[in-house]
């Protein structure tokens, strides 16, 4: 999945700054909000910077800290699409699935992905040629 670019900011940019705002107003350290997520410090900086692309997984554990949506994190990472009727409830579904891996959740997730574009793309094809 691309990060998107939105106000020349990528996705995951934005991301970052939206959860060190969220940890700044629950009043949380970078090392104590590390240690509830279970991931080390230097690397929930990278997250909080833009510089890394947090799992799922993580992000789920995040939103738990933070006491947030994990919905609100997948819109603003750019696993799940804001857009009414596009996609969500499927995405949430497999991200859900403790059965399968990050790797697999990300698989059927690009899979998806494309099926809606390519879907999008025929609709519009047949609305030009009516």
């Amino acid at each position: 999945m691309s990060k998107g670019s939105k106000d020349g900011k990528t996705v995951v940019e934005s991301l970052g700054d939206f959860l060190r705002e969220q940890r700044l107003a629950s009043r949380l350290s970078l090392r104590q909000l590390a240690e509830q997520v279970g991931v080390s410090n230097p690397y929930l900086s990278q997250i909080e910077r833009g510089l890394r692309r947090p799992s799922a997984e993580v992000l789920q554990q995040i939103a738990k800290a933070l006491r947030i949506s994990a919905e609100q994190l997948y819109v603003r990472a750019g696993i799940v699409s804001p857009e009414p009727g596009v996609g969500g409830s499927v995405e949430l579904a497999v991200l859900a699935d403790t059965g399968l891996t990050e790797r697999q959740k990300q698989s059927l997730l690009d899979v998806y992905a494309s099926f809606l574009a390519l879907n999008a793309g025929q609709a519009g094809q047949a609305g030009e040629q009516s």
